[in-house]
């Protein structure tokens, strides 16, 4: 790591490959390469390195987050949206990444991913019992998203009534927390065709 901090980045590498030849299996050495080339802005290598060390230790979290975090940052986003699957299967009360993935899913939208991603926000305030403003929101938009894209084709609920809940859950968490913001948040939801 003094090697790191002096920006002798090719005598690191020496070490630290010296130590995997020791030791294939030293988690911290596998993280300090990647973090070295994030460092020196080397993000495909970083990339690259991750999918390695995740080959051998699939259940490292901070390591899937970050993964997810770097694909997201590319606009990579399927690629993202896999890395939260597999944080999801490992960890599947935290609500942080059902709430990721559905942001992730919302991002990449078309209707399939907008239907999942309303799942999603819709576990998220489960997990939080209701807390989460961003889920809040999150259903609110994917209803409104996949009205406007299935607009005559499918008169089936598209979960209307799960988005009226959401919104009144955000008028009152509104009026209690930030009652000057109400009127802002009304026309949003009006913007979106939503009523409580």
């Amino acid at each position: 790591m003094l090697l790191e901090a002096k920006g002798s980045w090719s005598e690191a590498e020496k070490a630290y490959s010296s130590l995997l030849e020791e030791n294939p299996f030293d988690q911290v050495v596998h993280k300090r390469k990647i973090a070295m080339a994030k460092a020196q802005g080397n993000i495909t290598v970083a990339i690259e390195l991750l999918n390695k060390y995740l080959e051998t230790f699939m259940a490292d979290h901070d390591a899937w987050r970050e993964l997810a975090e770097i694909y997201v940052s590319l606009q990579m986003y399927k690629q993202a949206a896999f890395c939260y699957e597999e944080l999801i299967l490992s960890q599947p009360t935290n609500p942080l990444y059902h709430l990721t993935y559905a942001d992730v899913l919302y991002t990449i939208g078309g209707q399939e991913n907008l239907q999942t991603a309303k799942k999603y926000y819709a576990s998220t305030i489960q997990l939080t019992g209701g807390k989460n403003r961003r889920a809040l929101f999150g259903v609110c938009l994917c209803t409104s998203a996949i009205s406007q894209l299935s607009k005559g084709r499918n008169k089936e609920d598209n979960g209307t009534e799960l988005q009226s809940l959401a919104a009144t859950a955000l008028e009152k968490d509104y009026k209690q927390r930030a009652p000057d913001k109400l009127q802002l948040l009304t026309s949003a939801l009006k913007s979106l065709r939503v009523s409580s």
